[in-house]
C-alpha cells in the first residue's frame, strides 16, 4: 500500500487531538456532498423537462424528416426521395406540404400553417393520443376535404371541433401580386370541413398555428403540384435512429438535410441546454466555495501533526513526501463527499420519480404534469463525479502544498 495513502487514511479516520478538526473534516465532507447532490438533482430535473417536452412533440414530429437544404419546397418525384420509400430501415414514409394561409369563418380570420399529409400520417406519429372531440382522424371523403385544427386555433375562430360551416382558406396565387382593389381575385380559395376532431399538443407552436389536412388539398391551394416541403419518416423497430439518419444524409447528399426530433425543435432544446449549462456552472461555483472547508480542515490538521512531520523527517521522508500525505487527505475528503453526494442525489431523484414529492401547487390537473419531472442520465452522473473530483483536487493543491512546506520547515528549524 502507498505510504502517503495509508497515513492519510489513518489521519482521516482516527480521532484528532483537537475535536474541532474532526468537526471541520465532517463539515467539509458534508459541504462537498450537498453540492454534489444538488448537481445531480438539478441536472436530472433539466433532463426530465427536456424528455417531457420531447414527449409532447413526438405526437406531431416524426423520428426523421428530410427537408431541402435551400428553399422551402422540393420536387417529390426524384430518385433520392423515391428511394426513401423502399429503404430497409424505414417503416413509414409520408410526403408533406405546408405553408401559410388565411382562415376565415363567421367574420373571424386568422393566419395559420396548413399542413398537407398523406393518409398514413396516423402510422407515422402518435396523433391519435392527442385528438379531442367525438369524431375520428380523417383527411378526406370523396370530394370533401377535412381540416383538423389545433385547440387554440379553434378558440381563435370561436369554434368547437364540430364547426358547422366550412372554413374558407385563402392563399396567394403563385407569381401574382395582391390586387388591393379586390384582394380575393389574387387568392386561391378552398374549403375545409369538420371531421369533428381537433388536436392538443400542449405546445403553442402547434395548437395555435397548425391545420392538418390531405396533401392534395395543399397542392391545389398553394399551386405546388408534384412538390413537397418535407418527407417524414418512422424508422423500423430496433433500428438506431442516429445511424439511420447518418446513412440517409450520406445517401441524399448536400441538397437535402435529414433532421431528428431534437433538430426539428432546435431552438426549444438549445434554450434548455443553455439553461442546464448555466445551472451547472453556478452549482460548480458553490462547490468551489464548499471546498474551502477542506482547506481549513487540512490547515488545522497540518498544525496538529507537526510532531508526526518531525518523526517522518527523521525517518528519511522529504518535504514532497510529507506534503503528499496532506494532499492525499484532501483528495480523500473530496472523493468521499462526491460518493456520498451522488448516492444522496440518486436517492432523491428516485423518491421524486416514484412519489412526486415536489409538486406544482396543490391543484390536480392545473399543469401538464403534477410534479417536477426527473430523468437521471449516466453521462450527467459521470460529469458530476469528474467535476467534484477535479474541483476538489485543484482547490487543495496549492494551499496544502504551501502550508505543509511552511510548517515542515518550521519544525526543521
Amino acid at each position: 500500500m502507498n505510504v502517503s495513502f495509508y497515513i492519510a487514511k489513518r489521519y482521516l479516520l482516527s480521532k484528532k487531538s483537537h475535536s474541532a478538526i474532526n468537526i471541520i473534516s465532517g463539515v467539509s465532507v458534508c459541504g462537498v456532498a450537498i453540492a454534489t447532490a444538488a448537481l445531480v438533482c438539478i441536472l436530472s430535473v433539466f433532463n426530465g423537462f427536456q424528455d417531457m417536452v420531447a414527449g409532447l412533440f413526438t405526437a406531431m414530429d416524426p423520428q426523421l424528416k428530410v427537408v431541402p437544404a435551400v428553399g422551402k419546397f422540393m420536387a417529390a418525384d426524384v430518385k433520392e426521395l423515391r428511394a426513401l420509400k423502399t429503404d430497409k430501415d424505414i417503416a413509414v414514409c409520408t410526403e408533406t406540404l405546408e405553408d401559410q394561409a388565411l382562415l376565415m369563418l363567421n367574420n373571424r380570420q386568422v393566419m395559420a400553417t396548413v399542413k398537407g399529409v398523406e393518409d398514413n400520417f396516423e402510422e407515422l406519429t402518435g396523433i391519435d393520443r392527442i385528438l379531442i372531440g367525438e369524431g375520428v382522424f380523417e383527411l378526406h371523403a370523396d370530394v370533401i376535404d377535412y381540416g383538423i385544427l389545433g385547440a387554440n386555433l379553434l378558440m381563435q375562430l370561436g369554434q368547437s371541433t364540430d364547426f358547422g360551416d366550412p372554413i374558407q382558406v385563402y392563399a396567394p396565387r403563385k407569381g401574382e401580386r395582391i390586387d388591393l382593389n379586390d384582394p380575393r381575385e389574387s387568392l386561391n380559395q378552398e374549403e375545409l370541413y369538420s371531421p369533428r376532431v381537433g388536436f392538443m399538443v400542449k405546445q403553442n407552436k402547434y395548437d395555435s398555428q397548425y391545420v392538418i389536412t390531405n396533401i392534395a388539398f395543399t397542392r391545389r391551394l398553394f399551386e405546388r403540384e408534384g412538390e413537397v416541403s418535407a418527407v417524414e419518416m418512422k424508422v423500423r423497430e430496433g433500428a438506431d435512429v442516429q445511424k439511420v439518419k447518418a446513412r440517409l444524409q450520406q445517401m441524399l447528399g448536400e441538397k437535402y438535410v435529414v433532421k431528428d426530433r431534437y433538430e426539428q425543435q432546435e431552438d426549444t432544446f438549445k434554450i434548455m441546454q443553455i439553461e442546464k449549462l448555466i445551472s451547472y456552472i453556478f452549482l460548480t461555483f458553490i462547490l468551489v466555495i464548499a471546498c474551502f472547508n477542506i482547506i481549513g480542515s487540512l490547515s488545522m490538521l497540518i498544525i496538529d501533526k507537526k510532531q508526526d512531520a518531525i518523526t517522518l523527517r527523521n525517518l528519511g521522508a522529504n518535504e514532497h513526501q510529507i506534503s503528499s500525505i496532506f494532499m492525499m487527505e484532501g483528495r480523500m475528503i473530496s472523493l468521499l463527499g462526491a460518493v456520498i453526494g451522488i448516492a444522496v442525489g440518486l436517492l432523491l431523484c428516485w423518491l421524486q420519480q416514484e412519489f412526486g414529492i415536489i409538486r406544482f401547487g396543490n391543484s390536480e390537473g392545473s399543469y401538464i404534469i403534477n410534479a417536477y419531472p426527473v430523468s437521471v442520465h449516466a453521462t450527467d452522473v459521470v460529469l458530476v463525479l469528474v467535476t467534484v473530483i477535479a474541483v476538489g483536487f485543484l482547490s487543495v493543491w496549492y494551499p496544502v502544498r504551501h502550508l505543509s512546506r511552511k510548517y515542515t520547515r518550521q519544525t526543521r528549524n
